[in-house]
């Protein structure tokens, strides 16, 4: 087969993919709307609204099951992605984006079956199709060769590094936003009935730091990988390039993030609005330097 095919083949495996979390998508929408029943109360025999999650198992199932298949069919067509360039595909910013689309999906799966978070399916499914959506309409670039800064073996340990640890990084600072979002309302009031379902803010607020200790190991290495593969590339470790100022940049932000929890104690409002900036510089980095910034780091293919 033709490079050109085995590019063909990987489309039809993103597209395909993207049809599969669309399913996913309905089938977690209808397991949150579905759940919902009118009950009599003992006490003044009127009518009341809760949850029961229970009639809605099998759509909940569905939806896990093609959050699997999805992360399935979007494996194949980032590996047929490399086999179509004969190289690793992380060499522009359209495979940088569906790259991180299955680390953010494998990390919710991880999490899913680590730390039962069903609840996160529908939002997580959104941002997968949103992030992919924009991967084949506006980032898409032909399979082609890397550029000669990049032809090195350093390429696939660093920025696979880094691409796991944006998914994990992205889904703590879902929590953590939901965390705000329902702080302030429980400020209010009662939670909405859609809400029920999610844990208590404790419990996010949890969840949150441990998706960032966990990940955050693998963000020094790959900072410091970029470093080595810099000398070996270029003759110098670090040279303050937009890019790798921004990667420092959101090292030391989730560094005081984690410092902030372990030390001086920082829970809850504070240390979610924390996680929030370190994520917003992830995403700086990731986007407005890949496509408007300047230097050496500039490859998204645009």
């Amino acid at each position: 087969m033709t490079s050109a095919n085995w590019a063909y083949l990987s489309n039809y495996a993103i597209y395909s993919s993207m049809v599969v979390f669309t399913i996913a998508f309905f089938a977690h929408a209808i397991e949150v709307a579905f759940s919902l029943r009118n009950t009599d109360s003992d006490v003044e025999s009127a009518s009341t609204t809760k949850f029961d999650f229970t009639r809605t198992e099998k759509s909940g199932r569905i939806g896990t099951s093609m959050m699997i298949l999805g992360f399935i069919l979007l494996l194949a067509g980032v590996i047929l992605r490399g086999v179509s360039a004969g190289r690793v595909p992380w060499g522009n910013m359209y495979e940088f984006s569906i790259t991180g689309a299955l680390a953010f999906t494998g990390a919710y799966l991880f999490a899913l079956w680590k730390f039962k978070v069903r609840w996160l399916g529908l939002p997580v499914v959104i941002a997968v199709l949103l992030t992919l959506g924009t991967a084949i309409t506006i980032l898409y670039v032909k399979s082609g060769p890397l550029v000669p800064a990049l032809k090195s073996t350093w390429l696939a340990i660093h920025v696979s590094a880094a691409i796991v640890s944006g998914g994990v990084f992205l889904l703590a600072n879902c929590v953590a936003a939901l965390y705000l979002y329902l702080d302030r309302v429980e400020m209010r009031g009662p939670r909405p009935k859609w809400a029920e379902r999610i844990p208590s803010l404790e419990t996010l607020d949890q969840l949150s730091y441990r998706l960032v200790a966990f990940v955050f190991p693998l963000w020094t290495f790959a900072v410091i990988a970029g470093a080595i593969w810099a000398e070996s590339a270029w003759g110098r470790y670090w040279g303050w390039d937009p890019k790798e100022t921004w990667a420092f940049i959101t090292w030391v932000a989730y560094a005081a993030y984690l410092h902030a929890r372990v030390t001086i104690g920082w829970r809850g409002r504070r240390a979610a609005w924390l996680c929030l900036f370190a994520g917003s510089t992830f995403l700086f980095n990731y986007i407005y330097v890949n496509i408007y910034g300047s230097g050496r780091h500039t490859y998204s293919g645009l």
